[in-house]
């Protein structure tokens, strides 16, 4: 999710990264330190890592409390007011199978009831498991290729976020 700041007259789109894994070494949480790492050499966008963790399970008496951490994130976040109404957002994933793909589909689902604007190209699903290697033993993105597609992903986003801030006013 994004949204745009205002620095020295350049805009910089401040987005949140929320990851759907608690693993330390997730490579799902991989992927965001390798986001957050070409924000800062890149200037235009900002991220801020929200650590899903220590939420504690939205129950509304119809909902059970067995969710996993994304969804109860997606959970507390939307509800009123809508955090993520209007918002520019991007999807990546990494895991083995077609499980990430499937993730990302379903939450571009959820997006339209959120009023999520979501990036569509490029498309960052990471097939950790098969060779070249990916990931180190940390779960830190190592792969030169997937970096260069994540730093895409990030750009997209900040163009959408500005194209969508820009179409408000």
């Amino acid at each position: 999710m994004a949204s745009v700041g205002v620095t020295a007259n350049k805009p910089v789109v401040k987005a949140v990264a929320l990851c759907g894994s608690l693993r330390k070494a997730s490579f799902n949480r991989g992927l965001i330190r390798a986001a957050m790492e070409i924000c800062k050499e890149e200037s235009g966008i900002e991220i801020e890592y929200l650590e899903v963790e220590p939420l504690p399970m939205l129950n509304t008496d119809l909902e059970t409390p067995d969710g996993a951490p994304l969804k109860n994130a997606i959970d507390w976040a939307s509800r009123p007011p809508n955090v993520f109404a209007g918002k520019a957002a991007a999807i990546m994933s990494a895991g083995g199978g077609f499980g990430g793909g499937l993730a990302q589909f379903h939450l571009r689902q959820v997006g339209v009831f959120l009023d999520l604007h979501f990036v569509n190209k490029p498309e960052v699903h990471v097939h950790a498991f098969q060779p070249p290697l990916k990931f180190n033993q940390d779960g830190d993105l190592i792969h030169q290729q997937t970096y260069h597609q994540l730093k895409q992903l990030l750009l997209s986003l900040t163009n959408l976020s500005l194209r969508l801030q820009s179409n408000s006013n």
